[in-house]
């Protein structure tokens, strides 16, 4: 069983940065692939970036790219998410999430992630 913990979310302002980290125990940290996601009340979940085991592959939605980076740390079993040009509408739990598939596959099935975290808040204001 692999456990995910959230953690750098908190209030910023509009145009701001936010680093979120993902620390991740048990299992094989560096054989998984790692996602984040985010999701505001009454919506569904909404997938952000996802990376492969090396860090070397990336994928994200159109709404973060060139504003959202991922990356990992395999040696700390961490995964990263540095959010820039924050808006109100970047405002959402963010969720990071581990998976044992092969990338190219888990990337087009990544709301099946087979392990997910709590949750973190991130609030932009305008």
């Amino acid at each position: 069983q692999v456990q995910l913990v959230e953690s750098g979310g908190r209030l910023v302002q509009a145009g701001g940065s936010l680093s979120l980290s993902c620390a991740a125990s048990g299992g094989t940290f560096s054989s998984y692939a790692m996602a984040w996601f985010r999701q505001t009340p009454g919506k569904e979940r909404e997938f952000v970036a996802a990376i492969n085991w090396s860090g070397g592959g990336t994928y994200y939605a159109d709404s973060v790219k060139g504003r959202f980076t991922i990356s990992r740390d395999n040696a700390k079993n961490t995964v990263f998410l540095q959010m820039n040009g924050l808006q109100p509408e970047d405002t959402a739990v963010y969720y990071c999430a581990a998976d044992p598939r092969r990338f190219n596959t888990y990337r087009d099935d990544v709301l099946n992630s087979r392990w997910w975290g709590q949750g973190t808040q991130v609030t932009v204001s305008s």
